[in-house]
Parts: structure tokens; C-alpha cells; sequence
């Protein structure tokens, strides 16, 4: 017992970063794996115009995806397939306001 006396703290201190860490990534970034696929639904505040992993944030808002981008390709809904094709894939989230971004897209046409 005298060896180890005085380190149980260490144990929170790890468990504490691990999830910080955790809530980190899928709370604020918004990264969730879903068996073969990663999800991004980002939860940003309001001011950040954007974050690497390019997730842009044209209309300032702090959540709501628009639009997801897997190597300059639209995909439908936000789910990103994870494979491994030995490749470095550019993926881009754009957030923003739903009215926005479909009287955009209109405008487009």
C-alpha cells in the first residue's frame, strides 16, 4: 500500500481528460462514428466564421448542417463512409441557416 499512496488521483485526473476529451470531439466538433460511417454535426459558437476540417460557417450560426462535401462531391444527409482506399479524402460541412442555403441553391439555377 505505501508504494502506491497518494496516487488515486491520477486515476480521476486520466478519466477526467479522456472525457473531456470524448466531449470534445462529439459534443462541440460534432464527430460520431456510426458503424461504417462518420457523422460531423458540429455545435460551434456562434462567433467562430470556422474551424479546419473545413466546416464553414457563412450565415454565423452555431449548428445546423446545410451541405456536406466528400472530395468536391454533394453527398446526401451527413454520413461520410470510412474506407480505407489508401487516399486522403477532403471533406467540407458547411453550417448555416436551411432558408439560406435553399434560396441560395435557388438562385443558382
Amino acid at each position: 500500500m505505501a508504494p502506491h499512496a497518494g496516487c488515486g488521483g491520477w486515476a480521476w485526473c486520466i478519466g477526467a481528460a479522456g472525457w473531456l476529451y470524448r466531449a470534445g470531439l462529439e459534443s462541440i466538433l460534432g464527430f460520431q462514428q456510426q458503424d461504417d460511417h462518420l457523422m460531423l454535426e458540429p455545435c460551434i459558437p456562434k462567433p467562430w466564421p470556422h474551424f479546419k476540417i473545413a466546416v464553414e460557417n457563412p450565415d454565423a450560426v452555431s449548428q445546423g448542417v446545410v451541405s456536406t462535401v466528400l472530395d468536391g462531391a454533394e453527398i446526401s444527409g451527413q454520413r461520410i463512409p470510412l474506407c480505407d482506399y489508401g487516399v486522403t479524402h477532403r471533406v467540407c460541412v458547411t453550417l448555416g441557416s436551411v432558408d439560406n442555403y435553399l434560396n441560395a441553391a435557388t438562385e443558382i439555377r
